[in-house]
């Protein structure tokens, strides 16, 4: 049963599709830093593990929370590799095991991008698809892109 909530079906599934999106590039974002976390060397080895193993516990949350809303807004969730490949924005790098320094640096530049994503999504949210809690979920998520981006920028100063 569709929902009854104040919202067109052409704007739920506007909104769905949007959300896709987001989830897509935030399980990419999961997937490189835990390859990261598994790979870092060096002499801040131990503190850029730990540091990694937080950020994908964290994304871990968000996905979840990102396919709930998908499915309260009556949307199928996607769900394999496949899906989220065709539809997120940043890349992989695969076979690619690039220096702690260069992680920090490729993570960063993910998140900023998510972050310049979300910025848009919620104006769109807010603006043609009338969907103000999705809006306020986007701009939660993307406070903690933004924490994220910060933690990783302040290795690079």
């Amino acid at each position: 049963m569709k929902p009854n909530i104040g919202i067109s079906e052409k704007n739920l599934s506007g909104i769905t599709t949007l959300l896709s999106s987001v989830l897509s590039n935030n399980m990419t974002l999961y997937i490189k830093t835990r390859k990261y976390h598994w790979n870092v060397t060096g002499e801040n080895f131990m503190e850029l593990h730990q540091l990694f193993e937080v950020q994908y516990k964290q994304l871990e949350k968000s996905i979840d929370e990102i396919a709930e809303r998908i499915s309260k807004l009556g949307g199928n969730t996607i769900g394999t590799m496949k899906e989220f490949s065709e539809l997120s924005s940043l890349e992989e790098a695969p076979g690619n095991y690039p220096p702690a320094i260069d992680m920090i640096v490729d993570l960063l530049k993910d998140h900023e991008t998510v972050i310049i994503q979300l910025r848009k999504y919620i104006a769109e949210c807010t603006d043609g698809l009338e969907d103000a809690g999705t809006a306020d979920f986007l701009i939660g998520l993307l406070k903690e892109h933004e924490t994220i981006s910060w933690t990783l920028r302040r290795y690079l100063n």
